[in-house]
């Protein structure tokens, strides 16, 4: 993922310069987790795209009109249609110089800002009002989620920062200590030390100071000199070169200076077009893109249906104390019931602990009537305590194996693959079959052979996933990336001991083939095939594990060999 702080701080400049005092007129849905804006600005539209999708997030202008996507009424767009149109975008500013941009909006219900969080599969699109609190985000993240939920009615808290050194603070000596205490190539340690350092830029830095982008050593004060002039000097002159780099004439990335470790690179005139260059690259690399995205769309609404469900379930959900007090409230009324005058709307008693009760009537009922009532309510109550949890669990593992299936729809290499989604989604009743399942037509788990002659099992969606793992003997290492959606891989090791080197590569691979593909780090469980169980009830593939350990890998591609 290139859109990086620099690249952050380049578009605030940019847009800036283009959009800022322009009114709003359209807010649109491009696709379930991108939104679109037209802006009129400088006596034109102007078209502003703001995506929060995990392998392509970003924030760009479009030079052509956006199309809309899908029909969903999201809460988000909902929300910025009602505030923003015919409101004005009065600036973009880049907090903490982080992969954030903060569009400040005077809109016509007061002012509004919406935070762009530009992080791989943690990025979001938040709306947070005057006084800080979120109004609404176009991915909700629960308590349960993630220690920084996201939710309405919350104040907004900025991601905590990374405990990393600032370039502009480290001497050489300081920096060369640093990165002698790491591991890996050079970039790479660059990226675990140094704020604000990301994967493509790290590379950009070492060849400078090395001339060798993959160098495991070079200067220390070549290396300071060097990332200060892009992390520091650079934001600070605003002097941008937006820039798409080539390999074999075909755009691989983007940054908003000079990419000179890369075979090639063209200058390009904004950023946007710089980013605008990468992704129509990516548009035509990736197959079946429009079959994807009528199945993504199933997904969505699958997902919103089962969150509308869960909302249900707990809203008929209460805590045994609360059961019991509304049980205490009828018998209250019935205790009192002589002294409850017609048409009275409000019972005040003392109750057992000396405190005062403040119990409502229905001034329409009798006293008695009003005591069923609440008799009635605790029994509804009871009733939905004692199934509730159970179907709650039930929604989260349809959740669980949603998010499965998007990670299946994401990893898809051919047709038949995006089908067993398809077939996946109309099994669960999400979708009507137009025509019978294509999942038999599908290929097998890959199989891939190691430099060492071992062979590798690679599951890309959730039927191959329990393939590998059935084929697997129980000494065999099973691989997943952890906390995500993706496939399971399995080492063969025959009951040998397996190098380290070749575990780390293994568990790259892992980190290939799910959805944290986008990021610069993912960390991968490994454990023995014996400590893996599937989940009874759950669909195919769902698994729980022990005895694992977790490696923090670099994203690799697949680099062994099919077998």
């Amino acid at each position: 993922m290139y859109f990086d702080t620099l690249t952050a701080a380049a578009m605030a400049d940019e847009l800036n310069g283009a959009l800022a005092g322009g009114r709003v007129q359209e807010v649109l849905l491009v696709d379930a987790l991108t939104l679109g804006m037209e802006v009129y600005a400088q006596h034109e539209r102007r078209y502003l795209v703001l995506s929060a999708q995990p392998a392509q997030a970003r924030v760009h202008l479009s030079a052509e009109k956006l199309r809309r996507g899908p029909e969903t009424p999201l809460p988000l767009l909902l929300l910025l249609r009602k505030h923003l149109r015919g409101g004005r975008l009065e600036r973009v500013t880049q907090p903490g110089f982080e992969r954030i941009l903060r569009f400040e909006f005077a809109g016509l219900e007061g002012p509004l800002a919406l935070y762009a969080e530009i992080m791989g599969r943690r990025s979001n699109l938040i709306a947070v009002d005057a006084e800080g609190m979120v109004l609404e985000a176009i991915k909700r993240v629960t308590p349960e989620q993630s220690r920084r939920p996201i939710l309405p009615r919350r104040p907004y808290e900025p991601p905590p920062p990374l405990r990393k050194a600032s370039i502009a603070s480290l001497t050489p000596s300081d920096l060369g200590a640093l990165l002698a205490g790491g591991e890996g190539a050079l970039w790479r340690r660059l990226v675990d030390a140094v704020a604000g350092m990301s994967p493509l830029l790290a590379h950009e830095v070492v060849y400078r100071a090395a001339s060798d982008a993959e160098a495991r050593a070079a200067s220390p004060a070549e290396l300071a000199a060097a990332g200060r002039a892009l992390l520091v000097e650079l934001p600070a002159r605003h002097a941008w070169t937006p820039s798409v780099g080539l390999e074999e004439g075909r755009a691989v990335a983007y940054a908003p200076y000079a990419l000179t470790h890369l075979p090639a690179q063209r200058t390009a005139e904004s950023m946007s077009a710089a980013i605008a260059a990468y992704l129509a690259e990516q548009g035509r690399a990736e197959p079946y893109a429009e079959a994807k995205a009528r199945v993504r769309r199933s997904l969505d609404a699958a997902r919103e249906r089962e969150m509308h469900r869960k909302a249900a379930i707990a809203r008929g959900l209460r805590s045994p104390s609360e059961i019991d007090r509304v049980r205490e409230m009828g018998e209250w009324v019935l205790a009192y019931a002589s002294q409850i005058v017609p048409r009275q709307t409000e019972l005040v008693v003392e109750g057992v602990a000396g405190e005062e009760l403040h119990i409502a009537l229905d001034p329409e009922r009798s006293a008695v009537e009003n005591a069923q009532r609440y008799f009635r309510e605790y029994d509804n109550a009871k009733l939905a305590a004692q199934g509730g949890p159970e179907r709650l669990a039930e929604v989260d593992r349809a959740l669980e194996r949603l998010a499965q299936l998007e990670a299946d729809l994401a990893l898809a290499e051919n047709r038949a693959e995006i089908d067993e989604v398809r077939a996946a989604l109309v099994q669960g009743g999400y979708m009507r079959a137009r025509k019978a399942p294509l999942a038999a037509r599908a290929a097998g788990p890959r199989r891939l052979e190691t430099d060492e002659g071992l062979v590798i099992w690679v599951g890309r969606n959730s039927r191959q996933n329990a393939l590998v793992l059935e084929r697997a003997a129980p000494t065999d290492l099973w691989f997943h990336a952890r906390g995500v959606s993706g496939g399971h891989l399995i080492l063969v090791t025959g009951g040998r001991e397996v190098p380290e080197a070749l575990v780390e590569r293994v568990a790259a691979l892992a980190a290939h083939y799910s959805t944290a593909r986008g990021e610069a780090r993912v960390p991968v469980d490994v454990t023995e095939r014996r400590y893996v169980r599937p989940i009874p009830g759950a669909g195919p593939g769902q698994v729980t594990y022990r005895n694992e350990r977790t490696l923090t890998v670099a994203l690799a591609h697949d680099v062994m060999r099919d077998a």
